[in-house]
């Protein structure tokens, strides 16, 4: 991705201009865009209005007209229908990052990271013999909650166990049900875990789980699309990438892609 020098003179034309955005965005992705948010602004003097919320729900809400310029979703199924439907312009859909899922385990005894073997066998014993509960995000409505489901899956234990599951709406309500300690264990995303939490995580390998690929789009009904490409672009700018993949995510130009 060679943006550089292009991306700084589209942000100088347009600062002279300044819009406010108006950009929907998965749970988890949240705290990222905020801060890239906060450097767009400084560069192109163009404001970024945040709305977040699972992927299913905001699909939904742009279904029914909701004013956004951008989507960023958790998965690449919505934005291709909006693009299928008309809501959303052509070409302008493209892969941010790829999600990573995380068990996360807030009991600070027990030793991580888990092999594989490991993984599974504990995570049986929590929620059959020990009767725990464990944290997941809503497979029908957001992508890391499908992650969840295909990894238990994987792992033998789906069928089982689906009354000792606590689902959140989203990612970041499966992560406030382990954060409040509510729930003792549950499998997140990477992104949503800073310093002495990220000792206590076993990386859910990725081959139990379809690549939770996150694409944008610019939606149709845009007042902005210069300043929307304009931030598109600039969220795929090298700089921005380098920062998505130190903030638990693999880039968008990684061999997940492939």
């Amino acid at each position: 991705m060679k943006y550089g020098m292009g991306i700084l003179a589209l942000l100088l034309s347009l600062s002279a201009t300044a819009a406010d955005l108006r950009v929907a965005v998965s749970a988890n992705f949240k705290p990222v865009l905020e801060h890239l948010a906060g450097q767009f602004y400084e560069q192109s003097g163009h404001k970024v209005s945040i709305s977040s919320a699972s992927t299913g729900v905001l699909y939904n809400q742009i279904m029914h007209g909701a004013p956004f310029d951008l989507f960023f979703s958790a998965d690449q199924v919505r934005p291709l229908e909006l693009e299928n439907n008309g809501k959303a312009l052509a070409d302008s859909r493209k892969t941010y990052a790829f999600g990573r899922l995380v068990l996360w385990d807030r009991n600070t005894e027990r030793k991580h990271p888990f092999t594989m073997k490991q993984l599974g066998e504990w995570l049986g014993e929590w929620l059959g013999e020990w009767k725990g509960k464990l944290a997941i995000a809503n497979p029908k409505t957001a992508p890391y909650g499908l992650a969840a489901e295909q990894s238990l899956e994987k792992l033998g234990l789906w069928k089982s166990y689906q009354g000792r599951l606590v689902q959140g709406a989203n990612i970041q309500q499966a992560w406030q049900f382990v954060a409040s300690g509510n729930v003792k264990v549950g499998l997140v995303a990477l992104s949503q875990l800073s310093g002495d939490e990220l000792k206590r995580i076993t990386y859910v390998p990725d081959t139990f789980y379809d690549p939770i690929r996150q694409d944008m789009v610019i939606l149709k009904n845009s007042l902005n699309r210069k300043e929307a490409q304009a931030f598109s672009a600039f969220v795929l700018s090298t700089s921005s990438q380098k920062y998505i993949a130190a903030h638990g995510y693999f880039p968008a130009a990684s061999d997940k892609a492939e």
